[in-house]
Parts: C-alpha cells; structure tokens; sequence
C-alpha cells in the first residue's frame, strides 16, 4: 500500500523544503499538528504567550535575516490578533509571512467554531494573502507567499489554511511530485539598479553641492549596504545622518557623523542623497521649514512608487548595495572629496562637538532618584564595554527610546531596534527573542520604558 500524508505534513514539508528554519507562534486548533509535524523536520518553533508579540518577533526576523519571519496562528482570534506583527511588517518593509488555521470550508458562513473572513480581514495589512483551497495546492502557496514576501519591496504576506485541507490526504510520491515542480517553477527577481546614466547624474550633483549629506535608513540595512556606504563617505567626506535604525551601518563616532547637529545639516543642506529611507514623517517628509525650500533629494529605494510618490530632484530605483556600488565606481573614475576644511564640514564638526560637550556634561551627574540621562550612561557604557560583535539594542517606550537614541551608540549594522516607521509600542520582548534567534552571537540588551515593557512583559518567560 502507498504511504499517505496529510496537510499538516505537507504544508511542513513545504516550509522545510523552502528554506525556512523558524516558526514563531501560538499553537492550538487547528494548527498545532502542523507545528509539531514542523519540528519533527527539524524547523524551530519559538511559542510565545500571546500572538501579537510572535508577530513582532517575525517582522523583526525577517528584517535581520533577509529571510521571511513567520508567525502561525489559530483560526479567528488568533489571526486577528496577529494582524499587529503583519502590519508592522507592511509598514516597516520587512519580509514576514503569517500562516493560520481557519474554519472547515464546508461550513462557511454557518457560524463554525472560531470563522472569520480571514483573507477578507488581513487584505489591508498584506502585499499578497492566498488560501490553499485543497492539499494540492499547499506547496505552491507556500512558495509564492514566501517569494512575495521577499520581492521587490518587502512586505507581510499571509496564507490561509482550512481545517478541512490540513486534514486531507494524499500519497507520499504525489507529494514529492508536487514540491519538485514548485521548486524547479520558483523565479527569483534579479537584484534591481538604474542605469549608468542616471547614476553619473547622480554623481554630478554630488560634486557641485555645496552643502551635500547622505542619509540613510533601515532599508539600507536591509539590503546589507554598510560596507559600500562606508566607502562612500569616506571616499567624498559627505557627512552622513542616519535615521534612527540606521545607526551603526557607519559607526556612530565617526568624525562625518552629523546626527548631534542635525537640526543643522536637515536645514542647510543644498543637496541630500536618501539611502533606503523615506521621506516620511521621521525626515518630515522632506519639506520646509525644516529643510530648506531648494534642497535637492537624491532618493534611492528599490520601490519606482516610492520615488514616484516622493518627486525628488533625481530618483535612482534599485537595491540600495547595488547603487552604492555603481555611485562608488562612478566616483572611482573621478574622485573628488569634501576634506576636513571645508567650510561645510567644518560648521558641522564645531557643532557636533558642542552638542556633544553639552551631552556629555549632563552624562556625568549622578542624578539619584535616576533621571533618564543616568541610566543610560551606565547602559551605554557597559553596552560598548561588550566590544564586538557588539549587542543588539531593543528600545522601546516613548522618552526611553528618544533619550535613548540620543545617548545609546551603534557601532555596528542592525543592532538597533526600535518602534520603527509606525510608532509601535509593545514590540520590545517579541523583538528580543527575533535578535536572539538571529543572531545567536550577539547580547540582546532590551532597554524599555516601564508601560513599554508592560505590553509584552510576560514573554520574558
């Protein structure tokens, strides 16, 4: 007799075969068979208490790996509930894909245990959702959620799996006939960069601007451009302001670091090249008063939509390594470099120092009751005390992340997580246990305001 296996299997077989290592989530009907059947093929499920803070710990997953976070959730409550990390994975950009059980088919509509629409539900929240709507169809929706999730600009994706399917049989050869032809249909999107001649305009006004900057952002991070951004900087002496998740794809302390004068270099630039950040509310949407009326926007970003919707003086769409590759190269050809002197960089430097002096003047009281400023002069010093590889800094909570981002130093890329693009508060302990699973050599330090850590405080457990 032919061996048979049903959905649960197959859709774990699925996974495992595609190349995810780990599952964060809450089990219960009618998904747990497939999270055991998950780890018997050896992928690891990290249970959380409640499904809101495995949510978070895939978004943040995906964003450090590169690789899709998913989060698997029971039918109804569960989905809704897990809605928090798929809209934070949409909002932020990261690759997250969420797997849940729903109600037998068969009963839709009459009132089933736990029903809800749920691919109706998480269409706001999702770049694709799709529903297995028989076994055969589990892996191919299991490839295409996960190839959705990482394309062009990455988003939150879900998958929807019955009752009924995950309890379907078929037999085993059929099964590994059906995942060898979705493995051999599965197309990768090749790596996207502008042409050369866009980006020898892009150099040209970078070698006229009399007050340029580089800014940079998580999507920078994302896309693992650290080291052609260092290059950059230092081929051109441009200062450089990262967004708060961009601290540490250049070090902090580097002397065209511009984050302690920011308010200056925002105000006067003439020309501003924007790395894998958007000019939304954190770069108030790149308009006056804060910035000058006439600054000129370089923007990269791997989304055509974006630039378009931003209308920036130049828009060079493309992964944001592969562009600073092509600008580096260009330059290579030609160089050119600010230099200490410059009046530009000087300005910059004498402010920096002074909002430095002042910083660190308030840094080396003792304030008993602690005031915020104590406390995280002990936190960043025992943080830097660590060396390298240097620890992942979780911060959330309102005036503990802003004093936090202040006083804390990055010095190496995605060490720092915070309530990101969407303000999320909550996001803390679920965004610890991602850090800690991928990056299993790094400190994982949770710096939390207390009502932060209250939103997510048992999954300390």
């Amino acid at each position: 007799m032919a061996d048979y296996l049903d959905g649960n299997v197959l859709a774990a077989k699925s996974f495992a075969r595609f190349g995810v290592t780990h599952m964060f989530g809450v089990v219960g009907i009618p998904v747990t068979g497939l999270a055991n059947r998950a780890v018997q093929l050896g992928i690891r499920f990290i249970a959380f208490h409640n499904e809101q803070s495995a949510g978070y710990a895939a978004s943040a997953y995906g964003y450090l790996t590169g690789r899709p976070g998913l989060l698997l959730t029971v039918s109804g409550p569960g989905c809704v509930h897990g809605l928090a990390g798929l809209s934070n994975a949409m909002i932020n950009t990261w690759p997250m894909v969420m797997i849940s059980g729903s109600s037998d088919q068969k009963d839709s509509g009459r009132g089933d245990f736990q029903e809800l629409d749920q691919i109706e539900a998480v269409k706001p929240f999702s770049k694709f959702s799709v529903k297995a709507k028989d076994i055969k169809e589990i892996p191919d929706c299991v490839a295409r959620v996960l190839d959705h999730a990482v394309s062009g600009r990455p988003g939150g994706c879900y998958l929807d799996l019955p009752t009924d399917v995950l309890h379907q049989m078929i037999t085993e050869s059929e099964a590994e006939k059906l995942l060898t032809e979705v493995e051999k249909g599965r197309v990768f999107e090749a790596t996207k960069a502008p042409p050369s001649s866009v980006i020898a305009k892009a150099v040209s006004v970078l070698r006229k601007a009399e007050r340029p900057l580089i800014v940079f952002g998580k999507g920078a991070a994302y896309a693992r451009a650290e080291g052609e951004l260092k290059k950059l900087v230092e081929r051109t002496g441009i200062p450089f302001l990262p967004t708060p998740m961009g601290k540490g794809l250049v070090n902090d302390d580097h002397e065209l670091a511009a984050s302690a004068a920011r308010s200056l270099v925002i105000g006067k630039c003439d020309v501003a090249l924007v790395v894998g950040a958007r000019l939304n509310w954190l770069l108030h949407f790149g308009e006056s008063p804060k910035w000058d009326k006439d600054v000129k926007f370089i923007l990269v970003d791997v989304s055509e939509e974006e630039i378009k919707l931003r209308k920036p003086h130049l828009g060079l769409v493309g992964d944001a390594k592969k562009v600073l590759e092509m600008l580096n190269k260009e330059i290579k050809d030609d160089p050119f470099c600010l230099g200490k002197s410059h009046p530009w960089v000087e300005a910059i430097s004498k402010k920096v120092k002074d909002n430095v002096s002042k910083m660190e003047a308030q840094l080396a009281k003792d304030v008993v009751p602690f005031n915020f400023l104590t406390p995280m002069r002990i936190i960043r010093d025992a943080i830097l005390g660590v060396g390298s590889p240097a620890p992942v800094v979780v911060s959330e909570g309102a005036n503990t992340m802003d004093v936090g981002r202040s006083v804390l130093v990055q010095t190496e890329p995605r060490t720092r997580l915070d309530a990101g693009t969407w303000g999320t508060m909550g996001v803390g302990l679920g965004y610890c246990i991602a850090a800690a699973v991928a990056n299993p050599e790094r400190l994982v330090v949770a710096v939390e305001g207390d009502s932060g850590f209250g939103f997510s405080a048992m999954e300390v457990e």
